[in-house]
């Protein structure tokens, strides 16, 4: 769930220092491990596949901000990322494990 708490906390260093540069930073850190885990897990395609999602829950919780308030959104793609992130590298981890 490193992508989810990449956006998440992506946004709080953004908010909270005011630092939106800060923010970005966090985020691209977070992107940048969460595709190795994801090609680690599932392959390149899968990677590429969620490492979209995770920029189109990022650009995507901006226009939904306006209609639900910052942490809703935030938590809301957050949430659609990591259900993204398990059914598509995690979950094929987890049967293999049982």
């Amino acid at each position: 769930m490193v992508a989810a708490g990449g956006l998440i906390g992506g946004y709080g260093a953004a908010r909270w220092t005011g630092k939106r540069q800060l923010g970005g930073a966090v985020l691209a850190a977070a992107g940048a491990a969460a595709a190795q885990q994801w090609r680690r897990r599932a392959g390149g395609p899968a990677a590429g596949a969620l490492t979209a999602a995770y920029l189109a829950a990022f650009a995507g919780s901006h226009p939904l901000a306006k209609k639900v308030g910052a942490w809703p959104s935030v938590l809301g793609v957050a949430g659609a990322v990591a259900l993204a992130s398990w059914a598509v590298a995690d979950r094929r981890r987890a049967d293999a494990d049982a």
